[in-house]
């Protein structure tokens, strides 16, 4: 009887990262595919980006939980939505282990119900740090209730055990990004330029800044720098990918609309380009800028710099390829002018990617298919002061 594996999905990004993991799983004899979709993936505002995962799977389930609203009261509202969806479509799908990735509030959901259903959860991307975001204690609580683990380095998977997970069941299988790289077929620059109807420009940038959930309103002061650093470039075109469902995301995707209108000759933005574009615009821009984890985890493989801004990565393991700054105009400016220097043009050239080979999905179905699942649910904590 084949092992049934539900992953759960809720945002265009986390969906590109699992790409590779479902195909492996739905590739292999011994398991069987269970998919459900939600979040973001069901709106329209943000793309109704469930259609592409239907181009390439099948969703098992598709959980309508947001809101249309933003604010604190409305996420919560869709948390507590998402939690009763959850547990009805895991008492129909009966899967015998979640797949959950990262530390997004629906994934949250997710997990808390699959917990209460007595469900092994298998998590991705534990262990990391985000200070400035509500994630970081989101992340820490989703690995507490599960039960596999599968960590981006060794750092990470000395966090999870701090935490008190059992090493045994703490697998560093490296970054989930690296390996769309690796299998990828990416655009040349004229397709690139043809799938966005978009010319670039002698320098280019791509934009993906979201909002900071530990800080109260700073969403639309902080891009409101950062677009006043960007029109002070010189023969330069910007790319934005819009925020996500976060706390005050609407706002800047809102300054990204008015801004591309204004600068149309220099300036496109999209809603989401998906993996594929994306991860061609990487092969084709300056740099990536804003406060995305994806400017740490795949960037870096492309040897171009990427310009992080503020708090909203701080605590992640970072390549040399990565430029600090304030979210003000002028560190944001000084991070420019470091961007384009020859010395660091020079220190991209050797820049290593820190979040593994390339090969994560294979080792998470290696353990997915032949982990014990008999007494999984019945954890012990793993303290460090008795085991070391």
């Amino acid at each position: 009887m084949k092992r049934k594996i539900c992953v759960v999905t809720g945002t265009r990004a986390e969906y590109g990262l699992l790409y590779w993991l479902m195909r492996e799983i739905e590739s292999d004899r011994e398991l069987e595919l269970q998919i459900i979709a939600t979040g973001m993936h069901l709106s329209p505002e943000f793309g109704l980006t469930y259609k592409e995962i239907e181009k390439e799977f099948t969703c098992s389930k598709k959980i309508e939980m947001l809101l249309s609203s933003d604010t604190p009261i409305g996420i919560s509202k869709s948390m507590g939505l998402a939690q009763i969806s959850f547990a009805e479509a895991y008492e129909e799908l009966r899967p015998d282990v979640v797949v959950v990735l990262g530390d997004r509030y629906e994934i949250f959901s997710a997990a808390s119900a699959a917990m209460i259903a007595r469900v092994p959860i298998a998590h991705l991307h534990g262990g990391e740090a985000t200070e400035g975001l509500i994630d970081e204690p989101i992340r820490h609580s989703i690995t507490k209730m599960s039960h596999l683990h599968f960590v981006a380095t060794e750092e990470y998977r000395n966090r999870v055990i701090q935490l008190g997970e059992h090493p045994s069941r703490v697998f560093n299988v490296g970054g989930m990004g690296i390996e769309n790289i690796k299998r990828l077929n990416l655009l040349t620059c004229k397709e690139f330029e043809k799938s966005i109807d978009f010319k670039l420009n002698k320098k280019n940038i791509l934009v993906t800044f979201h909002p900071v959930t530990l800080e109260n309103a700073t969403a639309k002061d902080q891009f409101q720098e950062l677009l006043d650093a960007i029109d002070e470039l010189q023969d330069t075109n910007t790319i934005f990918t819009k925020a996500n469902s976060d706390t005050d995301g609407r706002i800047i995707n809102q300054m990204i609309d008015e801004y591309v209108a204004k600068n149309s000759d220099k300036s496109v933005g999209f809603t989401s380009l998906g993996q594929l574009k994306y991860l061609s615009a990487l092969q084709l821009v300056d740099a990536v800028v804003g406060n995305s984890s994806s400017g740490l985890a795949e960037t870096p493989s492309f040897k171009i710099g990427t310009i992080n801004i503020g708090d909203r990565q701080k605590g992640r393991i970072k390549a040399a390829s990565v430029i600090d700054c304030g979210p003000n105009k002028s560190s944001i400016q000084q991070a420019f002018a470091k961007l384009y220097s020859q010395e660091f043009q020079e220190i991209l050239k050797t820049t290593k990617n820190p979040y593994g080979d390339g090969c994560a999905s294979k080792k998470i179905v290696e353990v997915l298919k032949t982990v014990d699942l008999g007494n999984i649910l019945k954890k012990s904590f793993y303290d460090l002061k008795v085991n070391v």
